[in-house]
């Protein structure tokens, strides 16, 4: 298939530039993968939509203040690092600016000196392997000295760096949001557990490569990015529950969904707990071993995220609700509203 199979034309007034007051109050477009019929609802109404003994696989991955501004130990020269990876303890991969300044065995003051940094390795697309130093606590630190990366679409500044958080972040570790979980509440939380739906968490850190665009006119050609991927004891055992008492495993976010699908593609079809890197490609043909529903915003276009949506509910299905979200006013991207494919 061809990038361009996936390209819709979208008014840039239609990218959402803030999050809006409450969170739940998006709208939510429904579509029905089999036979492409569109609703239209508000994310506060998703409990009316979902039965008792379905469950809902989240990803708890929390957004790091990833951009740190910084100076070269011997002259002084600035330097902005974007964190991507971590490769293990206080080593990562990052992409920098000006990459002139950052050759191997330079090394970086971030702060009043509290953090520095060594390059070790430049690498691929020009991203550098760094080893940080740093007096306490790794992540505290960043907390403190970092920005928030919000991606290249988005030209308003964040006044509350949590929006750019899900209610229900717990494990730092990503450079852009699993933004499908931006319109769930506490309350909503509760309000589906309350019907007896049941809520499972699997970590995948986002790194910044979810924004790369896919430069090979064959799909097929594309190479993904890697990420990291946790998949919990007790979420596996509630999603094999949830699928031997008929209830619908519900992907919250195409990281969720990447996290399951790589898990099952690994394990001969099953679940399990697992952890490691993923770098799988979903698009139109690929045979889904565990999601019945996903939840999930509207995507660029041309993007790996889109060709995933399109390889769950059809392409031509997919397409045409991004047509009808355009004619309807819907809000794009990060903090825009949301799908539910079922």
């Amino acid at each position: 298939m061809k990038k361009s199979d996936f390209y819709y034309d979208l008014p840039p007034e239609r990218i959402a530039q803030e999050p809006l007051a409450q969170r739940d109050q998006s709208r939510l477009m429904t579509l029905e993968r089999t036979t492409g019929k569109i609703g239209h609802q508000r994310f506060y109404e998703l409990p009316d939509l979902l039965n008792p003994g379905d469950c809902l696989i989240l990803n708890n991955s929390r957004v790091m203040p990833a951009r740190l501004y910084g100076n070269k130990e011997k002259t002084g020269g600035r330097i902005e690092f974007l964190l991507l990876n971590e490769k293990k303890t206080d080593e990562w991969e990052v992409a920098l600016k000006p990459g002139r300044i950052a050759k191997e065995g330079a090394r970086f003051v971030f702060g009043d000196g509290s953090l520095k940094a060594e390059i070790l390795q430049i690498i691929e697309d020009g991203n550098r392997i760094v080893r940080f130093e740093h007096n306490g606590d790794f992540f505290k630190l960043i907390e403190k000295l970092g920005e928030m990366p919000l991606p290249h679409y988005i030209t308003h500044k964040l006044k509350d760096k949590e929006r750019y958080q899900t209610v229900y972040s717990k494990k730092s570790g990503s450079a852009a949001a699993p933004t499908a979980g931006l319109h769930f509440t506490p309350e909503l939380l509760e309000k589906l557990q309350a019907k007896g739906i049941k809520i499972g968490y699997v970590t995948l850190h986002v790194g910044m490569g979810t924004f790369r665009p896919v430069k090979t006119e064959s799909i097929e050609d594309h190479i993904m990015h890697n990420e990291h991927y946790l998949l919990p004891k007790e979420t596996a055992e509630l999603i094999r529950e949830t699928k031997k008492t008929g209830g619908r495993v519900i992907g919250v976010g195409t990281t969720s969904c990447r996290t399951l699908e790589t898990v099952a593609h690994e394990h001969n079809g099953e679940i399990c707990a697992a952890e490691g890197w993923t770098g799988i490609f979903i698009y139109p043909g690929y045979h889904f071993h565990v999601l019945d529903a996903l939840i999930t915003n509207f995507h660029l276009p041309e993007s790996t995220l889109i060709m995933l949506v399109s390889a769950f509910a059809g392409r031509e299905h997919v397409l045409n609700a991004y047509k009808e979200a355009i004619k309807e006013n819907y809000r794009f991207y990060s903090f825009g509203d949301a799908m539910l494919l079922y």
